[in-house]
């Protein structure tokens, strides 16, 4: 098993564990959710049950004072009608003690009999105290014209008295009482335990008549007001309720926020873990990115350095054996070895540091790399690089670094077709970039490896490291401001690499 095999199965359980940790978190903070909005809800449907109640109490004493309403109305019509029986010429005497009867049973209903001159004839129920007071009787006067229409007596010859009353002490007390009830009726709704917005509106469902937990300022908006209702009706069903003053009035109400928030409190955790995880994984990965470079760079500075001292030992040989007239073949072989070893030397030299990029004909460094690959590489793979034909396409370029990629993509190229089969380089060029397809008769690779074999320490071979293509990706990348990645591949039948080249400097 390798490193980059080792690595993937890590990241896999690590992702089970964590993918267990968040669902059993989710899990728990939905189930304490549900938990707290069925309190919730338990606590609205009690008071929606109370205000039902109370609005049927509401109606009731409405109910109740409406009558005793009527019967002081009837009363006052008796005592009109037995004063209008009083001032019958045709009177029978032996029903006025009947009638005196009816009149003298008046001892609630404040009432002032006057003539069509509006001239006070008589009254009872009034402070007695002040009967003789003119002014207190016109006070008395104006207050029952506010309150009540007259009674008419018809007299004898079309002559009229007129009847004035007020409401008794008694029906006036309910009436306050009465009115204290429906006050502390809307408060109930509006100010209500569970803290739910709510809306009272009157038959129509759409004139206001109270609402609390709303937003003051907007709710007189009519726009907002409609919208809200509609809102609120869509989600639960409004409450009808009749308090007996001519037609029902509805209360629209919704969750409360506090609930509305329970609501969407796991998948708000869920947004925030996953955001935590991916700050922390990309901080991660920028400290490994970050070591990794360092590694690479210390790396490539030591080999460098161990190369240097054996480097310029073997160029004093070299002229030792010259000056020995040592075979000609055998110093111009062994000058070649140590030409390679000075280039290898500066490539591992500019690793980590900022290399310089010059303009340069990529077919003739591609045909010098290929032609060194060639060399060294079976009779029985095949290079071809289209368009060549001594044609110039310039590029920006480190030259020792390139070349360097060009072998490693080429190496392995040939390692995928086990020595058998050919390697193809076709090169395209367009007004800003370069485009090099490098591509091979091989094994080719699953889709899902198209990004993978980039990664450091993947192989598919029994021996190294699985550093090739992640250097040439660096160096591409890194250094050339470039991009390589796998173009295209197919099992058994081949793969294209694409490195796309800068032509002028960015």
């Amino acid at each position: 098993m390798n490193i980059y095999t080792k690595k993937q199965l890590w990241k896999f359980w690590l992702f089970l564990a964590a993918s267990f940790i968040i669902a059993f978190s989710l899990w728990y903070t939905d189930t304490l959710v549900n938990k707290i909005a069925q309190d919730e809800r338990k606590k609205v449907k009690l008071w929606a049950e109370a205000i039902q109640k109370k609005a049927a109490l509401v109606k009731y004493t409405n109910d109740l004072f409406n009558k005793i309403k009527e019967e002081e109305r009837k009363k006052v019509e008796l005592w009109a009608n037995g004063t209008r029986q009083l001032a019958n010429p045709a009177l029978n005497m032996n029903d006025v003690s009947f009638i005196f009867e009816v009149i003298k049973d008046n001892e609630t209903v404040p009432v002032i009999l006057t003539d069509a001159k509006a001239t006070i004839i008589s009254s009872r129920n009034l402070d007695s105290t002040r009967s003789n007071d003119k002014i207190y009787l016109r006070q008395e006067l104006a207050l029952m014209r506010s309150q009540h229409d007259p009674i008419v007596i018809n007299i004898f010859r079309g002559q009229k008295n007129y009847l004035y009353y007020k409401d008794s002490k008694l029906f006036s007390e309910l009436k306050r009482n009465f009115d204290e009830l429906i006050n502390s009726f809307i408060s109930e709704i509006v100010v209500n335990s569970a803290s739910i917005p709510v809306i009272l509106t009157d038959s129509s469902k759409s004139n206001i008549l109270a609402f609390g937990n709303v937003d003051s300022l907007k709710i007189n908006e009519k726009a907002f007001a409609e919208e809200t209702i509609i809102a609120m009706s869509s989600k639960k069903t409004p409450l009808e309720i009749d308090l007996g003053e001519g037609g029902k009035s509805f209360i629209f109400y919704q969750d409360s926020f506090l609930l509305t928030q329970l609501k969407y409190y796991p998948y708000v955790q869920f947004v925030i873990i996953g955001l935590f995880l991916l700050i922390a994984y990309t901080l991660f990965s920028t400290a490994r990115k970050a070591e990794q470079n360092q590694v690479w760079v210390g790396m490539s500075k030591e080999t460098a350095h161990q190369l240097g001292t054996p480097l310029s030992s073997l160029m004093a040989w070299l002229e030792i054996l010259r000056s020995k007239n040592i075979g000609p073949e055998i110093i111009d072989e062994l000058e070649k070895d140590v030409k390679r070893l000075e280039t290898i030397t500066e490539r591992f030299s500019k690793i980590g540091s900022v290399p310089k990029l010059e303009k340069a004909n990529v077919c003739g460094i591609l045909e010098n790399a290929i032609n060194y690959i060639k060399s060294r590489t079976s009779k029985n793979v095949q290079f071809k690089i289209n368009p060549l034909n001594g044609r110039e396409v310039q590029a920006m370029i480190n030259v020792p670094l390139f070349e360097w990629v060009i072998e490693n993509l080429a190496r392995n190229s040939v390692d995928a077709m086990d020595g058998n089969g050919s390697v193809t380089i076709d090169i395209m060029e367009q007004q800003q970039f370069v485009y090099i397809d490098i591509s091979d008769t091989g094994k080719g690779l699953p889709k899902s490896k198209f990004k993978t074999i980039f990664e450091p320490g993947y192989t598919t071979k029994k021996r190294g490291w699985g550093l090739g293509l992640s250097l040439s990706k660096r160096i591409i990348e890194n250094y050339h401001s470039g991009k390589i990645f796998t173009k295209s591949s197919e099992l058994n039948k081949g793969t294209t690499i694409r490195i796309v080249l800068n032509k002028e400097k960015q």
